[in-house]
């Protein structure tokens, strides 16, 4: 496992993130640790996670992703400071009319629960779900900088930001002397480029900004495990995915899909190594957020470690992708 600087920061997080969306959803408690522990022994330091996860399902409060992570930090696999924590926060964790955005008050009642969730004193990166329309970006940032001043965070950085919005919080943090993000999280694959690769890449590179993309492989789509003109199984992701529905509806998809494949057949490879080799290729990202719910998934996710495309097989795919 390499790793790499997280932005302009001097913090070193492997170049594989651990994203624990599917912990307590389609990965029970017991799978959830053993993909931790053996992420961690494959030397993932950088995990991932979020309040909500995953509150989404029926009966569930949120906040159970963090939870089982927290069980897992009291088992001692690895000692706390060994390991890079990242969560978030902006959805809906409760009832009330204040359970939810980024004001101040629910920033401040939020952290409280991740740290309390996650049995530690500190959040390594602690990060804006997505943005708020209600809240001021100047409350939301005097908030987080009062979190790193105050020592319950390390680092703050953002998820699913538009350019301008990106921008204008890197404003204010400048003109106000507040702690600034130092990553972004986008939704970025090689059939879901031009949200990231329009205007976000460029302020990324241009601004130190680390990138830890989220959906590395579409969802499962780079999987390989759908086929063309085939409907997918009943309760699969993608018979229920409206975004996993409209690529299989798309010839250009296909296409890169094929590419993909012939370039993985050669090269030894699953798809999936690939999808995940082409965006440890690109100079601008960190560490993309693999979600495996099973240790197969994890084990053929890790096989991309140190994987590096030539500049022709990355034109190859970029080319047939680049309007994705």
């Amino acid at each position: 496992m390499e790793y790499r600087i997280l932005g302009s920061t001097g913090l070193k997080v492997s170049e594989l993130c651990l994203g624990t969306m599917q912990f307590g959803w389609t990965a029970d408690e017991e799978t959830s640790y053993t993909v931790l522990t053996t992420a961690a022994e494959a030397g993932i330091n950088f995990i991932d996670t979020a309040d909500i996860y995953s509150r989404w399902v029926e009966g569930n409060p949120g906040g159970v992703a963090e939870t089982i992570l927290g069980k897992w930090l009291k088992k001692g696999v690895v000692r706390r400071h060994q390991v890079v924590i990242a969560t978030k926060v902006r959805g809906r964790m409760g009832d009330g009319p204040n359970d939810e955005g980024n004001s101040r008050r629910h920033i401040l009642n939020a952290v409280r629960g991740s740290l309390r969730r996650l049995q530690t004193d500190y959040i390594d990166l602690y990060q804006i779900h997505w943005p708020d329309e209600d809240t001021s970006i100047e409350e939301t940032l005097c908030a987080l900088d009062d979190l790193v001043r105050g020592g319950q965070v390390r680092y703050i950085g953002c998820s699913n930001f538009p350019a301008w919005r990106l921008m204008q919080a890197l404003w204010v943090s400048d003109r106000r002397k507040l702690a600034r993000f130092t990553c972004l999280q986008p939704h970025y694959n090689l059939i879901h480029r031009q949200e990231y690769e329009r205007e976000l890449e460029a302020v990324c590179q241009t601004y130190g900004l680390g990138v830890i993309p989220y959906s590395p492989l579409a969802g499962g789509f780079l999987t390989g495990k759908y086929e063309r003109g085939v409907t997918p199984p009943a309760e699969s992701r993608g018979s229920m995915s409206k975004r996993i529905q409209t690529y299989m509806q798309d010839d250009r998809v296909w296409e890169t899909l094929a590419k993909l494949r012939t370039l993985a057949e050669a090269q030894g490879r699953t798809i999936s190594q690939m999808a995940l080799g082409w965006q440890l290729t690109r100079p601008s990202v960190t560490s993309p957020i693999i979600g495996p719910r099973s240790l197969e998934q994890l084990d053929d996710n890790l096989g991309a470690a140190g994987l590096r495309l030539s500049p022709d097989h990355m034109e190859e795919l970029e080319q047939i992708s680049q309007e994705l």
